[in-house]
């Protein structure tokens, strides 16, 4: 045998070993992350992160829920790891001892409320007498009842008050609407916007000028993927920011998506410029604006919460400011 046939039997199993643990690395699975979102056009970048996954070495399965308070249970069941939803929702969540934390926010807005055109509304004082529809536990509830108070209206959703609040989910609001069934609706993007391009709403205003100003929508990640799953949710964490600046960056790309991706064509380029005119994507939201929401919620009394929580206790921000410096560095 030659001199380099031996070398070559010699070299085969430093060869292989080396193979051997070179393969598992490279086969190893992307890390699973269950989210829960909604179907809004300001939800957008969240429903985004999917897209982008494997850049963070992660997969990422979307479940699209009828209104944030739904995504409740799933959490409790183990089924959700992440939600994008109201922050009423996630605060009410928090109140009924769902072991999660708020790690970011993701959009600012995107709530108008709308009447009926025959009916003449321009503010909020002509809704006295009237019916007023809205999904409960968004902001959209929070916001009518602060310009109803404003303006020293009472309300119920049952009769006798200044205003009678009739509680449906946010598809079938538009519908009572054009039904006239109700006689306004305080509602989200873009199906607010849908009402007033149709012409069976009219736009009263856009619910911002109480100290609350415009809403910020919640990211809520479970106390044991924050806790237990640290490399994961970090990972996460840079997806969303990723995700969030390349809609803020790419209006098109943006706009593609919402529509094409996530409401099959069924909202119109001016739907959604006009939506996004009423909403915004961000990354931040502040421990004072959740403790503000929260203490207008127990003024409210809307989640009927028997031990709200304290904003600085559930609020974790650290993972989103390491991701944010990490995404800039990149």
């Amino acid at each position: 045998m030659t001199l380099k046939g031996l070398r070559a039997i010699l070299s085969f199993p430093i060869l292989a070993l080396a193979s051997a643990a070179i393969a598992p690395a490279a086969a190893q699975a992307a890390d699973l992350v269950r989210l829960g979102n909604l179907k809004f056009a300001h939800y957008g970048a969240v429903a985004y992160m999917k897209e982008i996954a494997p850049k963070c070495n992660l997969k990422i399965e979307e479940r699209v829920f009828a209104k944030g308070l739904d995504i409740v249970p799933a959490i409790i069941a183990g089924e959700i790891d992440v939600s994008a939803s109201a922050l009423e929702a996630a605060i009410s969540g928090r109140a009924s001892g769902v072991p999660v934390y708020l790690v970011g926010g993701f959009a600012k807005g995107g709530v108008r409320i709308v009447g009926r055109p025959d009916l003449n509304l321009h503010s909020i004082a002509d809704l006295k007498g009237k019916k007023v529809g809205v999904t409960r536990g968004g902001p959209q509830e929070i916001l009518l009842f602060t310009e109803l108070a404003k303006s020293k209206l009472s309300w119920s959703d049952k009769p006798g008050k200044d205003v009678q609040i009739v509680y449906m989910g946010y598809p079938d609001l538009n519908q009572a609407l054009m039904a006239k069934e109700i006689d306004a609706m305080s509602q989200s993007e873009p199906y607010a916007t849908q009402s007033v391009h149709k012409k069976y709403g009219a736009e009263i205003m856009k619910p911002y000028d109480t100290p609350l100003g415009e809403p910020v929508r919640a990211l809520v990640m479970t106390e044991k993927m924050y806790k237990e799953r640290r490399d994961v949710a970090a990972r996460f964490m840079q997806c969303f920011v990723m995700a969030t600046r390349q809609f803020i960056a790419d209006g098109k790309l943006a706009e593609k998506y919402v529509r094409e991706s996530m409401f099959k064509n069924q909202v119109t380029s001016d739907d959604y410029q006009d939506a996004m005119n009423n909403a915004s994507f961000t990354e931040s939201i502040t421990t004072d604006h959740v403790q503000m929401t929260t203490d207008y919620m127990v003024k409210y009394n809307i989640g009927r919460m028997a031990a709200p929580p304290v904003a600085k206790d559930w609020v974790k921000l650290d993972l989103l400011e390491a991701a944010q410096k990490s995404v800039r560095s990149n």
